[in-house]
């Protein structure tokens, strides 16, 4: 089967599979930035509605981290069946992953019903946030099945080289998003309940448009259903472990990071700072969505040339990665430390909330120059399914963030905890350039 993966136009290959899936990245991040958006601009309840909706926002990511477990981790091993040329193998990937997520996505789905108020104070909700995050949760968590069907199986969109396809299937979603939040929160009053249901329906519209494709002719590659072969699985679960795990820390630390808010900071400045830290997350998401859209949607390019065994293709792929989320990343670093007051401004126009936060965004951000070297290496390494690099090298800033996380409050106080993420930021990707710079170079030359 003769595909674009196979044209010697790297630079172009690049561009043309990145910035539609940084574009469809940024757009699904209106998902969550809509609705706090909204939430936050609620008369007299808003603050505090938003902050409930920050404490649900790590235990939501936790349960999409399912999505990339069998999304991602049977994407690059699609594109390296591709670029040997085994598609009925690849074909076999493909139906196997949808037959599992959809397993899995009604049994995350129960497990977090019966969880769900445990979870929301175990992860810093206070009194007067509960209500508000359990309402929240409650409604979103409904929709579970089509979130990480949409999510997971996008990706095996993207490894065929459809991306723009792929880009469209997130734009639907998010359109549907942007037009519902305000008939549901405002003109019919549902609040904090409409925004979960303006979600819900969103991803079930992305579901069907991704899986609609995917059972069509349009697709390279066709689900059939079938029962999954348990090498095909084990394999994807290996490799999928990876992504599911760097989610799973970020979650932990996003967790710890409102557990030491609350802890230390204390009733009014804690919930203070919890709302600060919700719309701080929602910035972030701006950075690292898009980002992980650049270095994620070329993985197929690397699984690809991988597995046809062309490492020098691999080597020129990679440089183009870097150098285009290097120009995203200085952009953001620039919006970030000039004018954050221009986004916090969407969520709240206090001036209590708006100064704190835009002072804690200027200290989060300060090590973001680094971070497109530690994606592009990191996501390169699952891309070409060499499991034990990104795992360690991604657990490796996960480990300096969390320990900076609760060094930082008891010695210097809870205001400076967010240096946490320019340290993690500073010291990962330096210690994955120089992995990179040496076994990185080994490993291609074994091709």
């Amino acid at each position: 089967m003769t595909t674009q993966l196979d044209s010697d136009d790297i630079k172009g290959l690049v561009l043309g599979l990145a910035l539609p899936s940084m574009v469809a990245q940024f757009v699904s991040v209106l998902y969550s930035i809509v609705d706090r958006m909204y939430i936050g601009n609620i008369a007299v309840i808003g603050e505090t509605a938003l902050a409930g909706v920050g404490v649900c926002g790590p235990i939501l990511t936790m349960i999409s981290a399912f999505a990339s477990l069998i999304g991602i981790g049977g994407g690059p091993l699609v594109s390296i069946r591709l670029g040997q040329h085994r598609e009925k193998d690849a074909e076999k990937v493909l139906s196997d992953c949808f037959m599992t997520l959809s397993a899995i996505s009604v049994l995350v789905m129960a497990v977090s019903f019966l969880l769900k108020d445990r979870l929301l104070w175990w992860f810093g909700a206070s009194e007067a946030v509960f209500p508000y995050a359990d309402e929240y949760m409650s409604w979103y968590l409904s929709g579970t099945v089509f979130a990480l069907l949409s999510t997971g199986m996008n990706q095996f969109i993207i490894c065929q080289g459809y991306s723009k396809t792929a880009m469209r299937s997130v734009l639907l979603g998010a359109a549907l998003n942007i037009i519902l939040d305000p008939v549901f929160i405002f003109v019919l009053g549902m609040n904090v309940k409409g925004a979960a249901l303006a979600t819900v329906i969103s991803q079930f519209a992305s579901c069907i448009y991704v899986l609609r494709f995917l059972f069509s002719g349009k697709s390279a590659l066709r689900i059939h259903i079938k029962r999954p072969e348990k090498k095909n699985i084990l394999g994807v679960c290996k490799l999928g472990l990876t992504p599911f795990l760097i989610i799973a820390f970020d979650n932990v630390m996003l967790i710890s990071l409102n557990a030491m808010i609350t802890k230390y900071g204390g009733g009014q400045e804690g919930d203070l700072l919890l709302s600060c830290n919700t719309i701080l997350q929602s910035f972030m998401l701006m950075i690292t969505m898009p980002l992980g859209g650049i270095t994620g949607g070329t993985q197929t390019i690397l699984g690809y040339n991988y597995g046809a065994r062309r490492p020098d293709k691999i080597r020129l792929a990679q440089k183009y990665i870097m150098i285009l989320g290097f120009v995203f990343c200085a952009v953001m670093f620039a919006a970030a430390q000039l004018v954050p007051e221009i986004f916090i401004r969407i969520f709240t126009r206090d001036p209590a909330y708006v100064d704190q936060t835009a002072r804690i965004i200027r200290t989060y951000t300060l090590g973001v120059l680094l971070l497109p070297f530690q994606y592009a290496i990191t996501d390169g390494f699952t891309g070409m399914g060499v499991f034990k690099y990104a795992f360690a090298l991604s657990a490796w800033r996960k480990v300096v963030y969390f320990a900076c996380v609760f060094l930082i409050p008891p010695v210097v106080g809870v205001t400076n905890i967010f240096y946490c993420e320019p340290f993690s930021d500073t010291i990962g990707p330096i210690v994955s350039i120089t992995v990179y710079l040496t076994l990185g170079r080994r490993l291609l030359k074994k091709l």
